[in-house]
């Protein structure tokens, strides 16, 4: 009983799997590129039916070839030697057609399905959603927190487009051809007599059921023997690609590093995953030896196992050495076609690994998007007013609330300081007011014309006019637009090098980076804008020229300007403060702040 419940169980795995892998499979064929891909994978199959069909061809060519030699008839020797010659330009044809066919299909559904993860990925945020999943255990229990997103969509959709069409066209030419040579195995095999008990006995076909019994135990062991491998092969993409992110890393911030001499601390955490890879590696090769042992035995011993069958017939006189050699093909063939599933395993587990991760990949977005509607958050809408909030309670990824209660007001004109200890939530309320933080609840009118200058911004690499334009296209903006906000950002010696392509993030010092992305602001001119230490790391005389600069952009737009800074000189250039204080401390001020669950409270102040 526990049996037949084991292998319902293992068979409803392999459906529930079946079913993923199809769903992860057909939307390309029905995508925009449909014609396109049907019809290449129409081809593809008519060409592998074709390949099937010369088999079929020099099978019968075979026989007619090596008893021509048997009976040492030169005419028939020299014709089947003509015929070889155009047989074997047909399927050179064809074979060649059909790898060009394959390849181009490959690569055209790798293009589609990177495209649309990628949309998925960079869409409504779902990069920066899923990375804070990682920290929400109730993203840890609805399965939105994926690994290495980058290595899903960039090996693993190749392995997945790679191995599904060669293992299904594997599996398509391994049925054509059994059913191509199966009769030309059970005609030629003739009968096997034997006598049991006094009876006499006769099985036809006999070496077509010989070989269904080889191919069938062969199946079986292998799968015994080569099931640790799919396991093996998903930690295996896993530990690769945290090895390889991780030396993405230590070049990203290769300065910092060089700053504190802990070349040797990172080469050690590296050494460390990599040992992760090499111990997973060494596992899944001891895996594949194993059964590298069995099928190379079970390969082998089918070369010689259809002569040993037939070689008493041979012997009487009943076939002829033409014959021998075509019921040897017309085995191999059909041996060949039923140890399929041996022979592709390795293979097979590659793709069930891939093809999980892929699948889970898709499940993540479902994840998020569950995890995320189950609980209210935060409605943030464009207006042309002033900034209002409703009521909003702001909480941690892990489910700590960090404010509650707290309503904002800022209108044109306002210059105000976010103020506040560290880990107080100044950060997470810029990107709660922004719309981007998952953990929040309320309702956020913000101004339609607002600009947000994180700490460190992004520059992509490339030619500067781009890192500078980013995210708007550099062409909308004329070379002296671009060469004077730089002069205002007191990036001179950077004005002439519009065309220039580097890794600006890497190229540029911290306080060069905050006056580029400072440049950025002079240059689009927003009415509203929300500054979070956007001048750290700049000496104070250019973080006030700069800061006046900045005033001056948002007082010509008639707006208002939100800072979070700690230097005082910062101050000078505000109004007023909102003031993030704990609730210990709000409570010994005497504050009338609500009481409520959250360890921060806002309170405004004059500046």
């Amino acid at each position: 009983m526990a049996f037949v419940a084991s292998a319902s169980a293992k068979w409803a795995t392999f459906k529930a799997f079946i079913l993923r892998a199809v769903a992860l499979s057909t939307p390309y064929f029905s995508s925009e590129d449909k014609w396109k891909a049907r019809g290449m994978l129409a081809a593809i199959v008519a060409l592998n039916l074709a390949l099937v069909y010369m088999a079929v061809v020099f099978n019968d060519w075979n026989r007619l070839f090596y008893d021509s030699l048997q009976e040492k008839n030169a005419a028939v020797f020299w014709e089947q030697l003509g015929r070889f010659t155009y047989l074997a330009f047909g399927f050179i044809v064809i074979a060649v057609y059909k790898f060009y066919l394959t390849q181009l299909l490959e690569m055209r559904w790798r293009a589609w399905m990177t495209n649309h993860y990628l949309h998925k990925w960079m869409s409504h945020q779902a990069f920066y959603r899923l990375e804070l999943a990682r920290f929400a255990p109730s993203a840890h229990a609805h399965g939105a927190n994926p690994d290495n997103p980058d290595q899903r969509i960039q090996e693993d959709i190749n392995q997945f487009t790679t191995f599904t069409i060669s293992l299904s066209m594997g599996l398509l030419n391994s049925v054509v051809t059994l059913v191509s040579f199966v009769g030309i195995l059970w005609s030629l095999s003739g009968a096997f007599a034997f006598t049991l008990a006094g009876q006499q006995y006769s099985i036809p076909g006999f070496m077509v059921w010989m070989a269904v019994l080889y191919c069938a135990v062969g199946s079986v062991i292998t799968h015994y023997i080569g099931r640790k491998q799919i396991p093996l092969n998903f930690e295996q993409q896993r530990v690769e690609a945290d090895f390889r992110h991780h030396m993405v890393r230590a070049r990203e911030y290769s300065e910092s590093i060089a700053f504190d001499r802990g070349e040797n601390v990172v080469r050690e955490q590296m050494a460390q995953r990599f040992s992760r890879v090499l111990a997973n590696n060494l596992a899944l090769i001891k895996a594949q030896k194993g059964l590298i042992w069995f099928t190379s035995f079970f390969g082998q011993a089918a070369v010689v196992f259809p002569f040993v069958v037939a070689a008493p017939r041979f012997f009487s006189g009943a076939i002829q050495l033409g014959q021998l050699t075509q019921i040897s093909g017309a085995f191999g063939q059909v041996q060949g076609s039923l140890s399929w599933f041996v022979d592709t395993y390795s293979s097979l587990a590659s793709w069930r690994a891939t093809t999980d991760r892929l699948t889970g990949f898709e499940e993540s977005f479902k994840a998020l998007a569950q995890v995320e509607s189950a609980q209210a958050s935060t409605k943030t809408i464009a207006t042309a007013g002033p900034l209002d909030t409703e009521p909003l309670r702001i909480a941690l990824p892990n489910g700590t609330t960090l404010l509650e209660h707290t309503r904002l007001h800022a209108q044109p004109g306002d210059r105000i300081l976010l103020q506040g200890p560290s880990g107080s939530g100044k950060s997470t309320l810029f990107r709660t007011l922004a719309g981007i933080w998952p953990y929040a609840q309320g309702a956020v009118d913000l101004p339609a014309d607002s600009m947000f200058l994180p700490q460190r911004a992004y520059f992509p690499n490339g030619p500067l006019r781009e890192a500078l334009a980013y995210p708007e296209v550099a062409t909308r903006y004329s070379d002296a637009e671009l060469q004077q906000v730089l002069r205002d950002a007191m990036l001179p010696h950077l004005a002439d090098a519009l065309d220039t392509v580097d890794a600006w993030s890497q190229k540029l010092s911290g306080g060069e980076q905050q006056r580029l992305a400072i440049a950025r602001v002079l240059l689009k001119k927003p009415q509203w804008l929300f500054a979070d230490e956007a001048t750290s790391a700049l000496d104070e005389a250019a973080e006030a020229a700069l800061y006046q600069r900045l005033c001056d952009v948002v007082a010509q737009r008639g707006g208002a300007l939100v800072s979070i800074a700690h230097r005082p000189g910062v101050a000078a250039f505000h109004n007023q403060r909102w003031v993030l204080e704990s609730r210990a401390a709000a409570a010994d001020a005497g504050s009338s702040a609500p009481q409520a669950a959250a360890l921060f409270t806002l309170s405004t102040k004059p500046a």
